[in-house]
C-alpha cells in the first residue's frame, strides 16, 4: 500500500511531478518508469476526460504541446487519443509513446512499486469525473495505489463524499493563516506545499492533525539561478527534512530529489 506518512514509512517519498518530467515526456507510462529508475517512490499526474468518459493522463485541455494532435482532451474519443505520438515532442527516442488511460497507469504504477498522486484536471465535466473516479475505485487496490489532488477542495470534498475510503490532498499555493482548519474543512489526508510557502511550524500543526505533509520544488536550475547570486534558497531543507517535517518531497528532477532525501538519511 502507498503509505503517506513519514513516520508510518521511516522514509520520505520521493515524487515525480508529471513523472520525471525533467527527463521524460511528461504523463506517460515512460516518464512513471524513469520516476521509479532514478530513486522515485511514487509520481503526480494529471487527468483530464475524453469525450467518451475515459480518464486519461494529460496537464492541459489542449492536446498541442504534449502531442502530434490538436483541440482539446475533452472533444477526443479514448479511440482517437490512443492513435496520438506523446512522445516524439520531448525526444525521437520516446517517439511512439501512448497517452495512457488512469487504470493503465495505476497498473503500471502497482507493478513497477510506485505510488499515485492523481491531480484532477478535469474541469467541464466534474460530475462524470466523479463517477468514473467511483468506477475505478471500486477495486481497493486502486485505492491503495493513489492520492487524488486538487487545487479545487470543494471538488475533493465531494469525491471524498462519494467515495469514503479515498485519500485526498489539497495544493496549496499560498500560506494560509489555519491549515490545519483548511485541511479538516475539505477532509483532506494530505496537504502539498510549495517550497517558497513552507514554514515548519505549519507543518508541525499538520502532522499533528494525522495529515500528510508534500513539499514541492522547482527544478534545480532555478535554484542555480539564486545561487550564483549569493542566495541559498534550499539552505534550510537539510534541516526540515532530517526532523521529518515533509512526507513527500516532489518535483520535475527525480534525481535531484533524491539525492536531498538521501542526504537528509545521513
Amino acid at each position: 500500500m502507498f503509505t503517506l506518512l513519514h513516520k508510518d514509512n521511516g522514509f520520505i517519498h520521493v515524487c515525480g511531478h508529471r513523472g520525471n518530467s525533467l527527463m521524460s515526456p511528461e504523463n506517460t507510462l515512460a516518464a512513471l518508469t524513469s520516476t521509479r529508475e532514478n530513486g522515485g517512490t511514487s509520481a503526480e499526474i494529471d487527468v483530464m476526460l475524453t469525450a467518451d468518459g475515459e480518464l486519461v493522463l494529460m496537464h492541459d485541455d489542449f492536446l498541442d504541446r504534449t502531442t502530434n494532435g490538436t483541440g482539446l482532451v475533452s472533444a477526443m474519443t479514448l479511440e482517437e487519443m490512443r492513435k496520438l505520438d506523446a512522445g516524439s515532442w520531448f525526444g525521437a527516442e520516446f517517439a511512439g509513446e501512448k497517452v495512457p488511460t488512469l487504470v493503465e497507469a495505476l497498473a503500471h504504477a502497482k507493478q513497477i512499486g510506485l505510488g499515485l498522486v492523481v491531480e484532477i484536471k478535469e474541469f467541464q465535466n466534474l460530475a462524470r469525473t466523479m463517477d468514473r473516479i467511483a468506477e475505478i475505485a471500486a477495486d481497493p487496490s486502486a485505492l491503495d495505489q493513489a492520492i487524488f489532488i486538487s487545487f479545487d477542495h470543494t471538488v475533493l470534498k465531494a469525491l471524498k463524499e462519494r467515495v469514503p475510503a479515498v485519500r485526498t490532498e489539497g495544493i496549496l499555493h499560498a500560506r494560509h493563516v489555519d491549515v490545519v482548519g483548511l485541511a479538516k474543512a475539505a477532509g483532506l489526508d494530505s496537504v502539498s506545499i510549495e517550497h517558497r510557502m513552507f514554514h515548519p511550524d505549519d507543518a508541525a500543526a499538520v502532522h499533528r492533525a494525522g495529515i500528510a505533509v508534500r513539499l514541492h520544488f522547482q527544478r534545480p536550475k532555478m535554484y542555480a539561478h539564486y545561487a550564483a547570486e549569493g542566495v541559498d534558497l534550499l539552505a534550510d531543507v537539510p534541516r526540515w527534512l532530517a526532523a521529518g517535517a515533509a512526507d513527500t518531497i516532489s518535483g520535475d528532477d527525480v534525481a535531484f530529489l533524491a539525492k536531498m532525501a538521501a542526504a537528509a538519511r545521513g
